[in-house]
């Protein structure tokens, strides 16, 4: 039986051993797991193979915070499908994921099937064996209600969005400049367009609808 390889990062042992005994194999196939416990060795682990169809990847590891992880990932790797593995499960953290490139969401404290459903949608993107139905990644997403202001949020490009995890992060214009390495004037003009753009009046107001 050949088996579905599958990169694992998680930097809690006993959660990858958790997942790797839960989800040993899945309708009918094997999956073989990849273990990673830090950002650089995931990345360089998938750079090394050609054969890892899926990427199971925690936000916070002890390399990285938060969505950060996941755009240097994308930005190494922006053809690898990966998916989401936290424990957070607030909806802007999931949109923005999914803005970001994600192919899948799901919580560590999710129920098995929505597990298996995300494992699914990541290696079966046409759907599943013998099934006729069409595979789609928003079966890999946790259900959220419409919000105009996230639709707003899931139309930005990378860029903005890592300007807009800082600035909700309560970073200060130079503390972002110092951080992306652009400069001042620069982060004042795309913090300006992200107003602009979520329709809000302040830097404080664009703050507070988030939390």
């Amino acid at each position: 039986m050949t088996a579905r390889l599958v990169l694992l990062v998680d930097d809690h042992e006993l959660v990858r051993i958790g997942v790797k005994t839960t989800y040993a194999d899945l309708n009918g196939e094997a999956i073989d797991w990849i273990e990673a416990s830090a950002l650089e060795d995931a990345i360089r682990i998938y750079g090394e193979r050609n054969d890892i169809e899926a990427v199971l990847l925690d936000l916070n590891l002890a390399d990285c915070k938060g969505l950060q992880g996941l755009r240097m990932f994308l930005e190494a790797h922006p053809k690898a499908r990966v998916a989401v593995f936290s424990g957070t499960q607030d909806e802007f953290v999931i949109r923005q994921a999914r803005a970001l490139g994600a192919v899948g969401y799901v919580a560590k404290g999710a129920l098995a099937a929505q597990m298996r459903d995300t494992l699914n949608a990541l290696l079966w993107p046409h759907g599943l064996p013998g099934s006729h139905a069409i595979g789609s990644t928003a079966t890999a997403f946790p259900r959220m209600p419409p919000s105009a202001m996230y639709d707003r949020v899931s139309e930005l490009g990378p860029r903005h969005l890592e300007i807009l995890e800082l600035v909700l992060s309560g970073c200060t214009n130079q503390e972002i400049s110092n951080s992306t390495q652009l400069s001042l004037g620069t982060v004042k003009n795309y913090v300006s367009s992200l107003l602009l753009a979520l329709d809000v009046r302040s830097r404080s107001h664009l703050i507070s609808l988030f939390r």
